[in-house]
């Protein structure tokens, strides 16, 4: 080196970046627990299995005419409902209300509502949905296996 320069040093990388205190699984957590997450998430999957058990193809399905089509409709209305109960849940009564509907429709229009197994699952979802309370508190069990005391 010469008498002029001065060497400049970076720093060994030390691993990763000290945590924030943000945790992503917590914040979905805390996200989930706010809206009827389980309602939804059972509508979805019950409309995607109507859906994946659908037997011609879609070709035959337009030949077929409107009868057909709603067969494929259907099961997308109860994805549709099920993805905004979770992400809007102030309307979750509506969208309740319009997927019972589906599910009990698709037992005419598709494969017996997926083998009845789909029809199910959106019917339970449903039902959760419609019951979910936002404003109550979240029940927590003591690990004793002792349920809460009852307040007078």
């Amino acid at each position: 080196m010469t008498a002029g320069s001065e060497a400049t040093v970076e720093p060994a990388d030390t691993g990763p970046p000290a945590p924030s205190g943000r945790h992503p699984w917590r914040t979905f957590g805390r996200w989930r627990h706010r809206r009827p997450f389980g309602a939804g998430l059972a509508i979805a999957l019950g409309g995607a299995e109507i859906l994946l058990t659908q037997q011609a193809s879609i070709s035959v399905i337009l030949t077929a005419g409107a009868d057909g089509l709603v067969g494929y409709v259907l099961p997308v209305i109860m994805i549709v409902s099920g993805l905004l109960i979770v992400l809007n849940p102030r309307q979750r009564l509506f969208y309740s209300i319009v997927a019972v509907l589906a599910s009990l429709a698709t037992w005419v229009t598709s494969n017996l509502g997926g083998f009845i197994v789909g029809m199910l699952l959106g019917l339970v979802g449903s039902s959760l949905a419609f019951g979910w309370l936002p404003d109550q508190p979240r029940r927590r069990w003591r690990r004793a296996g002792a349920r809460p005391e009852k307040q007078a």
